[in-house]
């Protein structure tokens, strides 16, 4: 049956004022402010593509410098998970926790640009990877420890867009140099009194390194001289020469692995010194001197991201664990007196243990760690990873921890700081106290020299001061 006229006519103005509506109501902004979801929420593309704006090798600018001046410290944090890599300090003053109502001393606080990069501590000095988006660059800046002025800041361009924040990294600190990854794989080589920029690498067009999903979590790794990083495309690990970039070795990737915001660990097997490195479709060890694959395994199963470092334990073994949906929690590895070869020695569900963001801690004998089943638990576990005691109804979220003066300092998500006790018997809160008033995805690595501890949450940096007088908790 044919419609008539007056029938395609009513039909073809329906049509008209659905498009209308269609177009208006995708012009509406929402009214109110709409907070980044949890990692895994927001269904972002696996990877980001590969476009010419990274292919190119950006031309860094000149130092800038500000009004800020070096603070007066010993102390030194030199990248992620502090000097040692095992995110613990052993010798320091007693850290206070006697806090006011208010918390501890907050020395200096800054704005940042959104993301989760953390800072690196040398010569009173503070680095941090920022971004800044009105002039689309990635931007190192060196802040006094005091006061958290900018002594200088540099900067090469670089477009990048808010993909749950957009910063991630940690610098690296050696000697007279910085060592920076980008959210989009450039490599670059600061000097870290003066801030100019030494040399720059894009490892996309080096190496067709593919963005992770969230631009890069990577922190680079200084082993021995030579600069470590997981680059995945046509080489799975590199070593590079710190003060040119020139190759000292690439690793064959057989398997075409990519990156990961997992970063590289060192370990000792006998006589054997190896890098292990968790990349898109498992783990693998790698020869520190060859930079030839000793062995891998892909019983690992990164299935939707992976953040979390593999963690060294004594006896040749190794932790890895993560989240986002993972049917494995974490598994704990054994390298075979070989070095060859690994084995699998115990597999946890994710009731048992897992970690999505955070690294965990060896320390007493023991692992410490915040399990994300439950809403982000700390747990106490022996070096067989069983749990010795949980921190119960007390939840930490995805936030970052350390150890110093025998505590653990967390960090939930929405900034309070907690610390308790770091024994081997029992949870044993000791205080808490709220950092940053409507903070949250709190989730950068935190630095502690001298007693100052700095940790920062989405857009904010602070600097607490844990040794300063305080009147008792009311």
């Amino acid at each position: 049956m044919k419609a008539s006229a007056v029938d395609r006519g009513t039909l073809g103005l329906v049509a008209l004022c659905a498009i209308v509506v269609a177009v208006g109501w995708m012009g509406v902004r929402p009214s109110q402010q709409v907070r980044m979801r949890l990692p895994g929420q927001d269904g972002a593309p696996e990877t980001v593509s590969l476009k010419s704006d990274v292919l190119a090798v950006p031309v860094p600018g000149q130092p800038v410098a500000g009004a800020g001046v070096a603070g007066v410290t010993d102390g030194t944090w030199t990248g992620f998970r502090g000097p040692d890599g095992g995110n613990v300090v052993i010798e320091t003053p007693t850290l206070r926790t006697d806090w006011s109502s208010d918390g501890p001393d907050k020395q200096w606080e800054i704005t940042l640009c959104e993301g989760y990069a953390g800072a690196a501590v040398s010569n009173g000095r503070v680095y941090v990877l920022d971004y800044d988006e009105a002039n689309q660059s990635d931007v190192l800046r060196c802040l006094s420890l005091a006061d958290g002025q900018e002594i200088w800041r540099n900067s090469y361009p670089v477009p990048v867009t808010r993909n749950h924040g957009i910063t991630r990294t940690v610098p690296t600190i050696t000697g007279p140099l910085v060592v920076t990854l980008g959210p989009r794989c450039h490599l670059a080589v600061w000097d870290a009194t003066t801030g100019k920029n030494l040399w720059l690498k894009s490892l996309v067009a080096e190496y067709q390194a593919v963005e992770p999903r969230w631009y890069v979590g990577q922190c680079p790794l200084v082993d021995e001289g030579k600069l470590i990083l997981g680059v995945g495309g046509t080489a799975l690990l590199v070593a590079l020469d710190i003060n040119t970039g020139d190759v000292i070795w690439e690793s064959a990737n057989p398997r075409q692995w990519e990156m990961t915001h997992s970063s590289v660990v060192p370990m000792n097997v006998g006589g054997t010194r190896m890098y292990v490195y968790c990349g898109s479709g498992g783990i693998a060890g790698v020869d520190a001197e060859a930079g030839k694959i000793l062995w891998d395994t892909t019983s690992w199963p990164v299935q939707f991201a992976h953040a979390p470092s593999p963690l060294v334990l004594p006896e040749s073994r190794f932790l890895v664990s993560s989240g986002y949906g993972s049917k494995v929690g974490a598994i704990l590895f054994q390298v075979s007196d070989a070095a060859d070869a690994v084995d699998i020695v115990k597999e946890f569900t994710p009731k048992e243990f897992n970690s999505e963001q955070q690294t965990p801690i060896v320390y007493q004998q023991h692992i410490f760690g915040v399990r994300k089943r439950g809403g982000g638990v700390l747990v106490c576990m022996d070096l067989d990873g069983n749990e010795v005691w949980s921190s119960g109804r007390d939840r930490f979220g995805h936030g970052p921890y350390l150890i110093a003066d025998n505590k653990i300092w967390l960090l939930d998500d929405h900034g309070t700081l907690t610390a308790v006790q770091a024994n081997t018997e029992s949870y044993e809160p000791i205080a808490r106290a709220e950092i940053f008033p409507d903070g949250h995805d709190a989730w950068g690595p935190m630095a502690i020299v001298d007693g100052k501890l700095i940790l920062r949450e989405m857009t904010r940096m602070a600097c607490l001061d844990l040794l300063s007088e305080s009147e008792p908790q009311d």
